[in-house]
């Protein structure tokens, strides 16, 4: 353990200044990330427990009593069914409805989303300081060489090259995880919100399909509806 801790201090002192951007940049990023996954899986679990404890009041089709339960909960689908149980007060129009409940979606989507976008931002920050760092060390060197012994250039120029590409590899360190987080928490909300639409749409289709037995449709016409 000692000599892997040696190793990483000597790596980071050996690369320059540009290293210790590189690790706010990849600290920063690793804490997003953990927070996002932690509120996501939250979310996720919210948000299932909700619609699991709404479908016995779904079966009543009593309104009242979602509207509610909707007030009640504070997760993502009980605010959207709220949006298109507002929505049914005013009209019985499924394309209206609908859309209150779309928009409803629209309304919850930026906490959702909220800070994952800048996981791809820092992993590209964190590459960029890596190629400037490099670039910014190879000028000194070829500067410090010039005023060096002839002797002593190839030498000298060497492990000055090799100091400089330091922070290219250290940036690319930080990016790469930063970027696996970045997708893996896209994915992650992307399958919150699929699970939030389709809780959605199975409360708009009994809705509907209870409203038409409601009004007295013969089967067959509710079918084809």
């Amino acid at each position: 353990m000692g000599d892997i801790y040696g190793i990483i201090v000597n790596f980071l002192q050996e690369g320059g200044l540009f290293m210790y951007p590189i690790s706010i940049v990849l600290v920063l990023g690793l804490a997003i990330a953990v927070e996002r996954w932690l509120f996501l899986k939250r979310e996720k679990s919210r948000n299932e427990k909700t619609f699991q404890d709404f479908l016995p009041l779904l079966r009543t089709n009593d309104q009242e009593k979602m509207a509610l339960f909707t007030r009640d909960h504070t997760a993502a689908i009980s605010r959207i069914i709220g949006c298109g149980l507002d929505m049914m007060k005013i009209t019985k129009q499924r394309a209206d409805i609908e859309q209150a409940m779309n928009e409803g979606v629209m309304e919850v989507l930026p906490r959702l989303e909220n800070r994952t976008n800048y996981l791809a931002m820092l992993a590209n920050v964190a590459t960029l300081l890596g190629l400037l760092g490099t670039i910014i060390g190879l000028i000194a060197a070829f500067a410090a060489v010039a005023n060096a012994d002839p002797a002593d250039k190839s030498a000298l120029l060497s492990q000055s090259i090799s100091v400089a590409m330091n922070t290219t590899a250290f940036g690319l360190i930080a990016a790469i995880p930063l970027l696996i987080a970045s997708a893996i928490i896209n994915n992650k909300t992307n399958a919150i919100i699929a699970g939030i639409e389709m809780g959605a749409m199975k409360f708009l289709n009994v809705m509907t399909l209870n409203r038409a037995v409601e009004a007295g449709y013969p089967k067959d016409e509710r079918r084809d509806s």
